[in-house]
């Protein structure tokens, strides 16, 4: 994993050192090497940077920017299975002079133009400057584990890896795009292909773009599409066949994640993914598997027993750190560096940590994200099974009369319960629920912070929605059920731009390079055609890969709640993090910044500070924009 950089200048202004510049502001996710490529033309000044963290190919073989014929290459990222890919173009004539699957990627590009994507497993996002052609192609990997952000004003394409790459650039715009600051307040990220700045924009994942220098024209085109699978039949198959082929497929994912010539672990936490991750793999290994875990205690966080006891079954060389709340609370300044576009997830932190201690044994490390969205793992998913069809079996006229009502009378006007925890936000979710109880609404529902009338009241200017792939109807009707729609909503929402940003800079922050077996392309088109009850059976969820976890594991050892990465966001505002929020939620700081209705913001803190604790996730939403806005807009 690396970090890539470079421009198309049509104006000829940007100079190497702007490039240098560019590229070193990435040093974090490639600390042990950079290079440069510049290419004139009568059109335009091209421009590739590359920091490499070295994983393939240690020797400078796998230095880049790297060239072939009249292709150039900077590329982020991993394709596992480059030396198959390699074997088939060495019969086709290619000849190698090096172990890097950078470089097969330039000869599979040259052989198979864009169709070479569809013979990569991996993760990756690349540019390559044809100079023959003209052209520059980027791309990102289907599912969006590796991050592509590109701005196209006044004649300059710049992309880069990280957004703060970007702003280097002096012609670089620093416009708030406020309807991406609504669409972050409600879901807690900004969600692609959108960006926080004007004339920015992440590249969705199954995408790639081709710049043609010569007409100075752009366009995208998309080269794989999760509903292609879940629009698949579904499959005939007797349960135990279906266990056999999915755990023969997911052990292949997995062996291919271990693709290295560095030293590669895994993060073990107490949940079913992660064991199913080391449980395969160290079965499938005859050197102990390296196993890493945290836990902080005081701050209520700890799964480290539970892991402890799974490696030990297992035989894993493990690895456990137990971090004190100050260690926690000291990441929480240094989030605004590496997540240079408005994030919230708290679990940044703990992310952070365990990244920090697994890399001073490794420098790669296997995580188990989307288990939860391939194979129905998210307790909202029970929600919505359970009270989902409930409230739709109730008359129509009933549900509009209930909803009525509660317009009449607000949450803050029925006693007793106006002083239970999150009454308020749960009284206002039963209401839109009851208004329209569409699988839609129900999920922006368990998925939004802030709903249409919390952002008006919020931000001083009108606010519009923005499309998203929450909005997709690409789910044809005779494949639809609520789970299916849920999960490849999912897949392509919360899990790309919260879960796998989340990781990415989390790992890349201490420069280890995360992957991410799970998100193997064949897995969720093998998962989205398995019948439902294999997923979600009878209340279960996961239950394919629980059938698959209870060979290596006993059911006793595993049963127990689902925990996650939770912070005590709560407790940490109103003692820690004080300081913080009566600094960025200041009146004159929200007054000079002429982005939020003052009041709004003031009234938020101040019911928060008086008692209302379920106010405490939109202080945190509020405060992560703050600190990001005094890091990138007051200090640059």
């Amino acid at each position: 994993m690396c970090g890539i950089s470079g421009f198309a200048d049509f104006n000829k202004r940007t100079a190497k050192e702007t490039l240098e510049k560019m590229n070193r502001i990435l040093s974090h996710r490639g600390p042990d090497g950079e290079g440069y490529g510049i290419y004139n033309n009568d059109t335009a000044a091209i421009g590739l940077g590359h920091r490499r963290l070295s994983i393939i190919d240690l020797t400078e073989g796998g230095s880049q920017p790297q060239t072939y014929q009249s292709l150039h290459i900077t590329f982020n990222g991993e394709i596992y299975n480059y030396a198959e890919i390699k074997k088939q173009l060495e019969q086709k004539g290619h000849q190698f002079h090096s172990h890097s699957d950078t470089e097969v990627i330039l000869h599979a590009y040259a052989e198979w133009g864009s169709a070479a994507l569809q013979q990569f497993i991996g993760m990756f996002a690349f540019a390559i400057y044809d100079e023959a052609k003209q052209k520059i192609f980027a791309c990102r990997d289907r599912a969006g584990v590796k991050p592509f952000f590109y701005y196209w004003k006044n004649n300059l394409f710049l992309f880069g890896s990280e957004l703060k790459a970007l702003m280097q650039h002096p012609e670089f715009a620093k416009e708030i795009n406020t309807d991406a600051a609504a669409a972050y307040m409600q879901y807690g990220y900004v969600p692609t292909p959108h960006c926080i700045f004007k004339d920015t924009h992440k590249l969705k994942p199954g995408h790639f773009l081709e710049l043609d220098v010569k007409s100075k024209s752009i366009h995208t085109q998309q080269y794989w599409n999760v509903y292609d699978a879940y629009n698949q039949p579904i499959l005939k198959i007797d349960l135990p066949d279906a266990i056999t082929e999915t755990e023969k497929l997911l052990t292949n994912a997995f062996q291919y994640r271990m693709v290295s010539d560095v030293p590669v672990g895994v993060f073990l936490s107490g949940g079913y993914d992660s064991a199913c991750v080391t449980a395969l793999l160290q079965a499938n290994n005859t050197e102990k598997i390296k196993t890493f875990t945290i836990g902080v205690p005081d701050a209520g966080l700890n799964e480290a027993p539970y892991a402890k006891e799974t490696a030990a079954l297992l035989g894993t060389d493990h690895t456990e750190y137990y971090c004190t709340q100050k260690e926690a609370l000291e990441i929480v300044p240094e989030l605004p560096f590496f997540y240079d576009e408005p994030f919230a997830d708290s679990s940044a932190i703990p992310t952070t940590l365990v990244s920090k201690i697994a890399r001073q044994k490794v420098t790669v490390a296997l995580s188990a994200d989307a288990g939860d969205e391939i194979f129905a793992g998210y307790n909202r998913y029970d929600y919505l099974m359970k009270y989902g069809e409930r409230i739709k079996r109730i008359p129509g006229f009933m549900r509009k009369s209930a909803a009525a009502l509660m317009d009449v009378i607000p949450a803050d006007a029925i006693p007793y319960f106006n002083k239970k925890y999150l009454f308020h936000s749960r009284y206002e979710k039963v209401k839109s629920l009851f208004k329209n109880p569409t699988e839609q609404n129900i999920l922006m529902s368990l998925t939004s912070q802030m709903n249409a009338k919390d952002l008006a009241g919020l931000f001083k200017t009108a606010i519009k929605q923005i499309p998203t792939a929450f909005d997709s109807t690409e789910l044809k009707k005779e494949n639809f059920s609520t789970l299916s729609y849920m999960m490849a909503i999912d897949y392509q929402t919360y899990l790309l731009d919260d879960i796998l940003q989340k990781v990415d800079r989390a790992g890349m922050s201490v420069s280890l390079e995360g992957r991410e077996p799970f998100l193997d392309h064949r897995i969720i088109e093998w998962a989205a055609k398995l019948p439902m009850e294999y997923k979600y059976n009878n209340g279960i969820k996961k239950f394919i890969i629980k059938e698959i976890v209870h060979k290596y594991i006993p059911k006793k050892m595993m049963d127990r709640p689902k925990m996650g990465f939770g912070i005590p966001i709560a407790d940490w505002l109103q003692n820690d993090l004080k300081p913080f929020v009566n600094k960025y939620l200041d009146e004159n700081f929200i007054e000079k910044q002429n982005i939020f209705n003052n009041s709004e913001i003031q009234r938020i803190r101040k019911s928060f500070y008086q008692g209302k604790s379920e106010r405490a996730e939109k202080i945190w939403y509020l405060l992560m924009f703050q600190m990001w806005y005094d890091k990138w807009i007051n200090n640059n």
